[in-house]
């Protein structure tokens, strides 16, 4: 390994994104300016590799490093060049939700393994990203949320001055991995509320029960056409998007979680077009 940190460091301190990639950069700056962002740590990439590789000692030093973040944990990539401002490389690496502590060794590997595969090269093909493939990691503790989903401003697909939220019950594995039609709200920049379509939510990815991981669950009759997000939910995403605007500049590409009345950040990047 080189001189470069090689022992993952709190979440909040991870300001290098060429060490431990544009995740965990972007999680970093959002927790020091004060925005909610669970708690966690980031793995640098060269620690990542020697896991990859079968390094014991590298393997007890993430171990330990996870054992006080928490009993459940979301596990994501953090790819040197992802979430910049032209390249999100979202959807081409894995997220491991609800992984127990003794198996963060094993996500981790998992992630690495997505990040080689041919969508993702492919991917990097098509935006002429250059470079070897250097794959951070971000484990924070899962936030077992009521509703998550995704929040665009502007409007993604008009361009117009506002902000697009789509939610669904559970975790935002349902809304990003297309697994339902979620409920979409348009907000002005100032918060009214401009248009709110209820989506057919049928279906919920809840946090698995025992060994971890997460199971597909039905949802209730009288929830699948009744709106995740009340006034409230509203109110506070509308502050967390403004907050980031505040902080980030530009766009903004936010997934969310909902929990307890309490809306937390999960990523944060700027709005990019599809590849080519």
């Amino acid at each position: 390994m080189s001189d470069r940190p090689t022992s993952p460091v709190a979440l909040a301190t991870a300001s290098d994104d060429h060490v431990f990639g544009g995740k965990a950069a972007q999680l970093a700056a959002a927790a020091r300016a004060g925005l909610p962002v669970p708690a966690g740590i980031a793995v640098p990439w060269e620690l990542v590799d020697a896991v990859a590789d079968g390094d014991r000692d590298a393997a007890a030093v993430l171990r330990r490093a996870c054992a006080h973040v928490g009993d459940a944990l979301a596990v994501r990539s953090s790819a040197v060049g992802e979430d910049s401002a032209v390249t999100s490389f979202a959807g081409q690496h894995r997220s491991l939700l609800n992984v127990v502590p003794d198996r963060v060794a094993d996500a981790v590997c998992a992630v690495r393994r997505s990040a080689h595969g041919e969508p993702a090269h492919a991917y990097r093909r098509r935006l002429g990203v250059p470079g070897a493939v250097r794959v951070g990691v971000v484990v924070q503790e899962l936030v077992d949320a009521d509703a998550a989903g995704v929040l665009f401003c502007p409007n993604p697909v008009t361009g117009a001055r506002e902000m697009v939220i789509e939610s669904a019950w559970g975790l935002g594995e349902a809304v990003v991995s297309g697994l339902v039609t979620p409920d979409q709200f348009r907000l002005g920049l100032d918060g009214e509320v401009l248009e709110r379509r209820c989506g057919t939510k049928d279906l919920q990815v809840r946090p698995a029960a025992g060994s971890g991981g997460t199971a597909t669950c039905p949802v209730p009759a009288e929830r699948v056409r009744a709106l995740s997000l009340d006034v409230g939910g509203l109110a506070e995403l509308h502050r967390l998007a403004t907050r980031c605007t505040d902080v980030f500049g530009g766009s903004q590409d936010l997934e969310w979680a909902w929990a307890g009345k309490v809306v937390w950040l999960l990523q944060r990047r700027a709005v990019t077009t599809a590849a080519p």
